[in-house]
């Protein structure tokens, strides 16, 4: 299976979900090239990119079970098929 390099955007809106986002990284890791987070106080939100290097199911997965959290949106951006 080839692997995509791919981008997983998440807005945060709930500090309690941290937990959730950061045991479901930690599952993805040998996959995660690197992450940035930025808090965002004045909106109360937390925005994490997650650059990544997996095949399509798995960016997928990973970007669809962040979004299962409650009060957490996650969308991914894939490089094209090469």
């Amino acid at each position: 299976m080839n692997n995509r390099v791919a981008v997983i955007a998440i807005i945060a809106e709930s500090i309690g979900a941290s937990g959730e986002i950061n045991a479901l990284l930690h599952e993805f890791n040998s996959f995660i090239i690197g992450r940035m987070g930025l808090p965002y106080r004045e909106r109360k939100k937390n925005i994490i990119t997650i650059a990544v290097d997996a095949p399509l199911a798995t960016i997928n997965a990973l970007s669809g079970k962040l979004g299962r959290i409650p009060g957490v949106t996650a969308k991914a951006v894939c490089s094209k098929e090469e």
